[in-house]
């Protein structure tokens, strides 16, 4: 080889072939995080997001756990049960709130707002039926990093909060119609499922996802006929999979289901929301021509409800009657039976927070898993969910590409 290619090959070499450096990302070492456990302020919110027992092992994990007073009373767990579980009761909201991480279950409001500090991470629910573009802002102007827990999915792409929610309000909704059928509450005077010689109650369930798939179980196990109306008939063949065994289904066709509600003696609205609101799919007539004494309970009322004639009803006051037919229009039904709802909230949170801590921190672990990431909304002042912006028309980030930038 001529010293003349010989010296064009060293100067290629030099110019375009030698290693570049680049900054390489190093896992970040264990991090303790100080947790604060704020009282709901929401009506008739009765959950709290860790029982005493995730308490004592997140404090044997080296965590300090912040419980304002009362905070889990209504769940049952007493502010005696924590303290000896290892976390420091505090006496009002601006103690609490100055917790490196907040766990709530309603999101705050805009009053709790003011008690945050940039820095700070929020987990709670979002509630996008509910959404203000106020609440919005202020997170941003307050450059907390927001999770909103109805959005976090685990690996294989599940919502495991909004599932183990699903779940409670399906299974404890046939127990709440068992209720309103008895002549005591004013509904038709018959016992839900039916016994020998009387035939079964028939129940009409609309949608065919987890709380219609738990309500179902639970109705076909007390002897109940059912019915399942959906739009996507994936979901209809899912369902009937995971039951095991023949039920009538079909997609939402007015005639049809018109007919199955003239003859239904409770009609549960387990529809999901697409695009921020849930449609009617049961119009003010079809109601009128129900049986009276029959029953409606409504699941998707906080997300405007499928049924024309419902409306928001609380704990306090769970029914009203229209056209002789008994609605039960309660948004928060899980909170209903606080105690379980707690502990199965508990029993995802803990492993999860464990978990961020072995990656370093908050941030480190929403950087670390899309399944995480996801979760996030606002991130250090920037909107970062693409459905919220689209709803109040604002601009927001990318996350994964926050996440470029960080390196």
């Amino acid at each position: 080889m001529s010293e003349k290619k010989k010296a064009g090959f060293e100067s290629l070499a030099k110019a375009a072939l030698a290693t570049q450096e680049q900054v390489m990302k190093v896992k970040a070492g264990r991090r303790s995080f100080v947790i604060g456990l704020p009282h709901e302020i929401a009506y008739q919110e009765n959950r709290i997001s860790l029982t005493p027992d995730a308490v004592a092992l997140l404090v044997a994990n080296g965590h300090d756990v912040w419980v304002e007073t009362k905070a889990g009373v209504a769940s049952k767990f007493t502010d005696k049960q924590y303290s000896d579980a290892g976390a420091k009761i505090v006496y009002s909201p601006h103690e609490v709130y100055k917790a490196d991480v907040i766990l709530k279950i309603e999101p705050p409001t805009v009053e709790e707002l003011e008690y945050f500090k940039p820095g700070q991470t929020l987990i709670s629910a979002l509630q996008m039926g509910h959404l203000q573009p106020e609440y919005v802002e202020l997170l941003l102007k307050k450059k907390v990093t927001a999770l909103a827990y109805e959005f976090i999915e685990d690996k294989v792409g599940s919502m495991p909060i909004i599932r183990a929610m699903s779940e409670i309000a399906g299974s404890t909704v046939i127990l709440i119609a068992a209720e309103y059928l008895s002549t005591s509450h004013g509904g038709k005077g018959i016992i839900f499922g039916g016994i020998t010689g009387v035939p079964p109650t028939r129940v009409v369930i609309m949608g065919a996802g987890t709380v219609a798939e738990f309500a179902a179980r639970a109705a076909l196990s007390l002897g109940a006929e059912i019915e399942l109306y959906d739009n996507h008939l994936y979901k209809l063949r899912r369902i009937k999979h995971a039951l095991g065994q023949q039920v009538y289904t079909s997609t939402i066709d007015t005639v049809n289901l018109g007919e199955s509600l003239r003859h239904a003696d409770v009609v549960i609205g387990a529809l999901r929301a697409e695009k921020g609101r849930v449609r009617h799919v049961v119009s003010e007539e079809m109601v009128s021509q129900m049986k009276p004494g029959s029953l409606i309970i409504d699941l998707s009322i906080d997300q405007g409800g499928c049924v024309a004639t419902s409306e928001m009803t609380t704990h306090d006051r769970p029914v009203f009657k229209k056209y002789g037919v008994i609605h039960y229009c309660v948004p928060n039904v899980a909170s209903r039976v606080a105690h379980t709802a707690s502990t199965a909230l508990s029993n995802i949170f803990t492993p999860t927070i464990l978990r961020a801590a072995e990656e370093g921190g908050i941030e480190e672990m929403i950087f670390a898993h899309k399944w995480f990431m996801k979760g996030v909304y606002t991130y250090k002042g920037s909107l970062t969910n693409e459905s919220v912006a689209r709803k109040f028309s604002m601009k927001f980030k990318n996350i994964e590409l926050l996440l470029a930038a960080r390196f």
